[in-house]
Formats: C-alpha cells, sequence, structure tokens
C-alpha cells in the first residue's frame, strides 16, 4: 500500500506517543492502537461516559511498507472477522451450538494479526458484539450478519498492530470533543444500531437459501474437514 493516511484514536487524554503494546489484549484485533479516518467517530468513540470530554487524536500513518491485513478485501469474508473476534473479546458462550460454533471458526477462518503491520476491518460496539454472539448461537444467518453489520455507518477501524506500524506513526495534532454533543452521539448510534436490527434484521424475513453457522458447519463435515 503505497500512500500515507490520516487516522484519529479517540481518549480522554492526548497522546503524542502512542505506546507499543500499551493497550488490552481483549480488544477486537489483540493488542493495537484502534484508530478511524474519521474524526467525528474518533470524537464518539472518546466520549465514553456523560462526565468527561473526550479528544480525537491526530495522526499521520505511512503505509508504505507496512503489511496490512484489510478484512474488506475480497479474498476475506466476514467469517475471518468473527473467528478474529471471537479468538480475541470475551465471549460469554453458554450454548453448545456456540460452543461448537467458536471452535469452528477459530479453526477454520482465524487469521493471526500479529503477522501484520496493521490491520483494517470492522468495529465491535456493544451492539454490533451482539451481532456475533446471535450469529454462533445460530439466531441470524450470515446474510443477516452482513447486513447488521452495515447498521450505524460505524466505518472501519485501522488498527496499528507491529513496532513498525507504530515507528511510522506521526503525531499531527488532536480536537477537543464535547462531552455533552459526543457522548449522546454514541449513544444515539448504538441505540439506532440496536432498534434497526431487531426490527428490519433478527425478527425480519427469513429467505430459503439464507444459510446459518450450523449450516456452513455441516458443509465443512460433508467436504471432509
Amino acid at each position: 500500500m503505497n500512500r500515507i493516511i490520516t487516522i484519529y484514536h479517540g481518549s480522554k487524554d492526548v497522546i503524542e506517543t502512542p505506546i507499543f503494546h500499551g493497550g488490552k489484549k481483549d480488544n477486537d484485533y489483540g493488542y493495537g492502537f484502534y484508530c478511524t479516518e474519521n474524526i467525528e467517530l474518533a470524537k464518539e468513540w472518546s466520549c465514553t461516559s456523560p462526565e468527561a470530554d473526550g479528544v480525537a487524536n491526530g495522526y499521520s500513518l505511512d503505509m508504505r511498507d507496512l503489511k496490512v491485513l484489510d478484512l474488506a478485501d475480497k479474498k476475506y469474508s466476514i467469517l475471518n472477522w468473527m473467528a478474529i473476534l471471537i479468538h480475541n473479546r470475551k465471549f460469554d458462550i453458554r450454548s453448545e451450538v456456540a460452543k461448537m460454533a467458536c471452535r469452528f471458526l477459530d479453526d477454520n477462518y482465524y487469521i493471526d494479526t500479529e503477522l501484520f503491520d496493521v490491520v483494517i476491518g470492522y468495529r465491535a460496539d456493544d451492539s454490533y458484539f451482539t451481532f456475533a454472539k446471535d450469529f454462533v448461537n445460530n439466531v441470524i444467518s450470515l446474510r443477516k450478519l452482513e447486513e447488521a453489520m452495515s447498521l450505524g455507518e460505524l466505518g472501519k477501524q485501522v488498527v496499528v498492530v507491529s513496532e513498525k506500524a507504530f515507528a511510522a506513526l506521526r503525531f499531527i495534532g488532536f480536537e477537543s470533543a464535547s462531552r455533552g454533543i459526543y457522548f449522546a452521539k454514541r449513544n444515539t448510534r448504538d441505540e439506532n444500531a440496536r432498534s434497526l436490527y431487531l426490527e428490519s434484521i433478527r425478527n425480519g424475513k427469513t429467505v430459503l437459501d439464507d444459510v446459518y453457522i450450523l449450516d456452513i458447519m455441516r458443509k465443512a463435515e460433508g467436504n471432509g474437514r
């Protein structure tokens, strides 16, 4: 990828020098510095409570010579994203179907993000995490999961993963985010996504060719996996 991009990280603090492995391991893509190319989204993500303002930190990232895992690439599917999410995030898995589904996705679709410098993919906000859990519980089909991921217009995360990528970051400044504006925007986006999901997707029409996680696992077994 031969370009320099501008990305933003939402935080309560100004972060001029991001620290490699300074965050939590159980984020969507494991250790990394989680950013977006949309400054308005970064401001929303920075305001996690009604009591504190946030900051959208801006950086230039030289993508030249970096190895990028772009999960929007046609060679990948939403199942790869699901497998990575399951591998890194803490799931409350109770049903036997969900346990089987998580093992299956991890065994067959997981991609080790630590082999890359930068990862680009969906962000699993609370509502989106619910969609993922419904899928592994065989509640919604693959088609419905793909439709659900477009709700709320969250866009994609750009996650700086490797030391090489951290070294390619350059701080370019920050903008403040008022909690009175952006905490409300954050909540409204999440509530709208949940409402649309329940109304038009989870409880929406099922078609004959809908494929569920159990169907995917049965087909894999039938093909001699």
